[in-house]
């Protein structure tokens, strides 16, 4: 587990990570996203011990990162994988040799360093490159190798800094599919650092959003997609206002595929004899659930039945204005 508690980090009197408090518990996947310079990659440094920190509580498995001898923390680290933007492969050596570097570093014996090197290549699926060198790989196969290389000390985190922001949709689509499928085969936690939602979307549980060295909003993804907060139109570029009508009561209904079915406007029209007008609508795909956002308008007078029904249904659901 993962506990961070009013962590702060400066650099030259500049505050950079403000009282961040969040935990990640064990085999969750955890989105840090925000746009440049919000501090996110300050903030993953801070997990692995690259950086210190100024004040606050930064523990994993109990652990307190701060204040420990070179020793401990190096032996801290190997709990830790990491994968990053630019892959980081050692050009000279073949995939079998980037792959094997950390465990030869550690002392490993060559047969032990074998049979993890040709598992973990069969587990990310670049078996047939074991002998070819990082310039001959795609960039989704060489992301491929830095996993395998971050996963062969057995850690329990693994840290993703952009990991797949220099891939195009296809390979990116690839690269989350197989970090999805780690986390829940391995059981592996996962520190995704991305300014990509998309990303956020398909496989985290958790996400803060970070702006400014602040968290404005941590949660179930879910959750906060459902609550669309202002940091999180900000990053979706979604800061447009819908136009509300001027007569009527205009609602906004969230839901999501486990709680309410797919017919609930319809349903709602026959089951209490109510029309209303259709004003915005919107659905998107969180893991393997479908979010919706509907805003409607309803006349006043029927409001009371319109409440009654989105209650009983468990719709969650808030009154719009114009204010």
């Amino acid at each position: 587990m993962i506990e961070i508690s009013n962590l702060q980090k400066s650099f030259n009197e500049r505050k950079i990570l403000k009282n961040i408090s969040f935990t990640i518990d064990d085999g969750e996947i955890c989105g840090l996203v925000g746009r440049s310079g919000a501090g996110k990659s300050t903030l993953l440094r801070c997990i692995n011990g690259l950086e210190s920190y100024d004040a606050g509580s930064l523990k994993i498995d109990g652990f307190e990162v701060k204040n420990h001898s070179e020793k401990e923390i190096r032996q801290f680290r190997k709990n830790i994988g990491m994968i990053f933007q630019s892959f980081s492969l050692m050009e000279r050596k073949t995939v079998y040799q980037n792959v094997a570097l950390p465990m030869e570093c550690w002392g490993y014996g060559k047969e032990e360093i074998d049979k993890r090197v040709k598992e973990l290549l069969k587990i990310v699926d670049i078996e047939d490159k074991i002998h070819e060198k990082p310039r001959s790989l795609s960039g989704g196969q060489k992301q491929r190798v830095a996993i395998a290389r971050a996963l062969t000390l057995h850690p329990k985190i693994l840290l993703c800094d952009e990991a797949t922001s220099a891939l195009d949709p296809k390979t990116t689509q690839s690269i989350l599919l197989l970090l999805k499928k780690i986390n829940e085969t391995l059981g592996i936690a996962v520190v995704f650092v991305t300014h990509q939602m998309s990303v956020v979307r398909q496989i985290c549980h958790k996400v803060c959003i970070l702006e400014n060295g602040e968290i404005m909003a941590k949660g179930a993804v879910n959750e906060v997609f459902m609550d669309q907060p202002q940091s999180l139109r900000n990053l979706l570029g979604e800061n447009e206002e819908v136009i509300l009508p001027q007569d009527g009561v205009t609602i906004k209904i969230s839901y999501s595929g486990e709680n309410v079915n797919d017919r609930l406007l319809s349903d709602m029209a026959q089951k209490i004899g109510v029309g209303f007008s259709l004003v915005w609508a919107k659905t998107e795909k969180y893991r393997d659930t479908v979010l919706g956002f509907v805003i409607i308008n309803v006349d006043k007078n029927h409001i009371s039945l319109v409440d009654k029904y989105l209650n009983d249904v468990g719709a969650r659901w808030e009154v719009l204005t114009n204010e």
